[in-house]
């Protein structure tokens, strides 16, 4: 498996997204689907990691949104199939690595009730439950998630 920052404007990479969107529209009312779209993503301030087989066929991704607060977690996501892998913590390990490197003093990420796994990976990975956010509301469909940044990230 290859990780790299690309960018998200790639037809396989449009299908990666496009079934995110799916997972979370089944879960959650569109009013609290807080999902970035690919103009958004394009953003200089914004890497976008995406995971590969080694025939090249896209099989998950990530953004970290790099702000000088902090660097918020968007848009992770791995193909059914190729969990159990490593993949997420590839993926999460590059983005932190990046907002270290952008001088981000922790992660953020908001996440959904109804993806108990994505939280148990996320509390793995060293992230804490916290409140909103940014320009978040306090929504019931909504967990919020932080992890402080050293600089061994």
């Amino acid at each position: 498996m290859m990780i790299t920052f690309e960018t998200p404007d790639q037809p396989d990479v449009h299908a990666l997204i496009g079934e995110l969107d799916a997972y979370l529209y089944a879960l959650y009312p569109a009013d609290s689907v807080y999902a970035l779209d690919i103009r958004a993503l394009l953003q200089p301030n914004i890497r976008f990691a995406v995971a590969r087989d080694f025939d090249g066929n896209a099989l998950g991704c990530a953004a970290v949104v790099l702000t000088p607060a902090y660097g918020e977690i968007k848009r992770m996501y791995v193909r059914p199939a190729a969990r159990g892998a490593g993949t997420a913590r590839q993926l999460i390990k590059l983005l932190e690595q990046a907002a270290v490197s952008a001088g981000c003093p922790e992660l953020l990420l908001e996440a959904g009730p109804e993806q108990p796994e994505a939280l148990a990976f996320y509390a793995r990975s060293g992230f804490e439950r916290c409140g909103p956010y940014g320009d978040y509301p306090d929504d019931p469909h909504s967990v919020f998630m932080r992890k402080p940044l050293g600089k061994s990230a």
